[in-house]
């Protein structure tokens, strides 16, 4: 069975490149696999809040301007 997609977006790439972090790096500064940075960058996994508060601080950013959450269209 396929999962669709999360509804929590984020900007993760865009600041790792801005911030020159690899995928791996941000994995290890959080705790987690670069296999788990990709899946959150790409939508196929929400983070924890802690995880996400995490990623934030890493980048120096309100925790919204790292993630945002789509509003149901219905």
């Amino acid at each position: 069975m396929v999962r669709p997609p999360t509804r929590v977006t984020n900007r993760i790439r865009d600041l790792r490149e801005t911030h020159g972090v690899t995928q791996a790096e941000l994995g290890t500064r959080v705790g987690v696999s670069r296999q788990t940075v990709i899946a959150i960058e790409q939508g196929r996994y929400s983070p924890t809040l802690e995880l996400a508060f995490q990623i934030a601080r890493v980048f120096g950013e309100p925790l919204d301007q790292v993630f945002g959450y789509e509003e149901d269209p219905s």
